[in-house]
């Protein structure tokens, strides 16, 4: 199987961990079930069955709607990429240094945001303040919503 490097280890996609499961283990099943969907979130559990109906494995995973680009439009369908990767993991498929498929591994390094929330009052003098100083503040700040459309909007940023 294909391997990856991300952070100096070896990560195979859960693509591959899928293709080598259908060439590999011809009348098993891998299906999918929702644990819980919200509006902002997704909880999908994987499960691997044998030609007898016996489950070998499980995997679940969750994705929250906001954590990222991708997440935005296709939160469920990435919740169960995860929840397949995990599921053929537990069942021995890909996991030469980790369970983790290097999509949650990508997903994990991508939404770890170690920047301080902006505060009401610095919300607002920012609101006050120059275009330039509102960019500053939109790339060191993690904020609500709410005001990164209002600086957006205020400062016609793009």
């Amino acid at each position: 199987m294909k391997k990856i490097k991300i952070h100096g280890k070896d990560y195979i996609e859960v693509n591959e961990r899928v293709k080598y499961f259908r060439e590999n283990y011809n009348g098993y099943s891998l299906t999918s079930d929702v644990i819980e969907k919200t509006p902002e979130s997704i909880m999908i559990q994987a499960t691997i069955k044998d030609k007898e109906g016996f489950v070998i494995a499980t995997g679940i995973a969750e994705e929250i709607k906001s954590n990222s680009g991708i997440n935005k439009t296709s939160y469920v369908e990435n919740c169960e990429t995860s929840a397949w990767g995990r599921a053929l993991g537990n069942f021995g498929i890909g996991i030469d240094t980790s369970i983790a498929s290097a999509n949650e591994v990508v997903n994990a390094v991508a939404n770890q945001d170690d920047r301080q929330w902006l505060t009401e009052s610095q919300f607002q003098s920012t609101i006050k303040g120059t275009k330039k100083k509102a960019e500053n503040v939109l790339k060191k700040f993690k904020m609500k919503n709410e005001y990164k459309n209002k600086i957006i909007n205020q400062f016609k940023i793009k």
